[in-house]
């Protein structure tokens, strides 16, 4: 079966078994993607400033803020620590107690706070880093001085919870909290960005597909190509005008 390509008024038919032989041109299409390069570009330009618009009208920036307690008190030692496994599983075990419902309901009375334990509970994560005895309270919140003034807050409701469960001196709060200056998400230029790749390699994608797709013949580089012959003549395109035209021009006497 053959596959008919136009040049002109004039239909060329390829046999199917040479159309399914073409090779891919890495070169021409090298040479497509460069002359194609503006569009490119546009895609590129059109999908970051499509992201960044969607992430400033729709999306409510999130701000954290971290405080710090050393979960031993001052007068502990270290035999004390030991004695009553005030160590490594004593801290893991502050963490829990540091979300616990006493301790988030005395910060939202604290604070004359219009909201539930599991609404702020959700916006709340403890850590105990790595071979530490000390736990990173972090608060995040559309409002920066609010995560700081909470996570503050947090780290001294739990230190006043656990002298008070564990009957030890107040742990020592290690850090504050400070106001975040940017938001932790979304990361506008880090997110608009991955937009305009994903727009840009889209735009690559098509013209490599149209590009790979084009099987038709323009000239006798491609006859000898998908025809396995050659050409004996070329004849230059012309448009045809109707005699009625105004741009049909009379025959020079």
């Amino acid at each position: 079966m053959a596959n008919e390509f136009q040049e002109g008024n004039t239909q060329v038919s390829v046999p199917e078994e040479n159309r399914d032989e073409t090779e891919i041109d890495l070169v021409g299409l090298f040479f497509l993607l460069v002359h194609n390069l503006p569009i490119i570009i546009l895609s590129f330009l059109v999908g970051f400033l499509g992201v960044f618009g969607v992430l400033k009208i729709f999306v409510t920036p999130q701000y954290e803020a971290s405080s710090m307690i050393y979960v031993l008190g001052k007068t502990t030692s270290i035999n004390d620590a030991i004695n009553l496994q005030l160590s490594k599983q004593l801290t893991t075990d502050f963490t829990v107690l540091a979300t616990s419902r006493p301790v988030i309901n005395a910060v939202i009375q604290d604070m004359s706070l219009d909201t539930s334990y599991e609404k702020l509970r959700s916006s709340i994560t403890v850590e105990n880093p790595s071979n530490t005895s000390i736990l990173k309270i972090t608060v995040s919140s559309p409002d920066p001085y609010k995560a700081a003034d909470l996570s503050n807050a947090m780290a001294q409701a739990t230190a006043e919870r656990i002298a008070e469960v564990m009957v030890i001196d107040r742990p020592s709060q290690v850090e504050s909290a400070v106001v975040p200056k940017t938001p932790y998400t979304p990361n506008f230029m880090k997110d608009s960005a991955i937009g305009g790749l994903v727009a840009a390699l889209l735009a690559i994608g098509i013209l490599s597909m149209v590009y790979v797709m084009d099987d038709t013949v323009k000239d006798e580089e491609d006859v000898r190509k998908y025809l396995d012959t050659a050409t004996l003549a070329e004849f230059p395109m012309e448009k045809v005008l109707e005699p009625g035209s105004k741009k049909h021009h009379r025959r020079k006497k």
